[in-house]
């Protein structure tokens, strides 16, 4: 049996016989990342799926770790978590700006307008427990 994957998808060949399997890779937001910090079972599980984690939010959560945890536990779990940080294009923040705009009633912060339209732009489900986006599109939503 080979094994090939290519983005959200998996491809299978057994036996000379092909299969796919779409797979959406999941992308942490810092809400859902102090959840896997503080042990929460309801997001520990994510550690275990394909995810990834893009340069702001792991930024954010440094600065949550260290105000809430100190600089020890901030930089170990940076250093845990670096390895899943991917790189924002200019494009995609381009974007989360005018989106934070378009949905300032909702007060969302940048990291998280950065995180959303980082998730849409790459076919990743946003995993988040943020209240303000409880209803919106390609979100999975977890309450504590």
């Amino acid at each position: 049996m080979d094994e090939v994957k290519e983005n959200s998808e998996i491809i299978l060949n057994i036996d000379g016989n092909t299969q796919r399997i779409y797979s959406i890779k999941k992308c942490l937001d810092t809400y859902a990342l102090i959840e896997i910090y503080l042990g929460n079972e309801k997001f520990t599980n994510y550690l275990e799926e394909d995810f990834v984690i893009n340069d702001l939010i792991l930024a954010e959560f440094y600065g949550v770790m260290l105000k809430n945890y100190g600089r020890n536990e901030a930089d170990i779990w940076f250093n845990k978590l670096e390895e899943y940080s991917v790189s924002v294009d200019r494009e995609i923040l381009k974007e989360a700006v005018k989106f934070r705009q378009e949905n300032k009633r909702k007060d969302l912060s940048f990291f998280d307008a950065v995180g959303y339209i980082f998730s849409l732009k790459n076919n990743y489900k946003f995993v988040t427990g943020d209240k303000e986006f409880e209803h919106m599109i390609n979100v999975e939503f977890k309450k504590k």
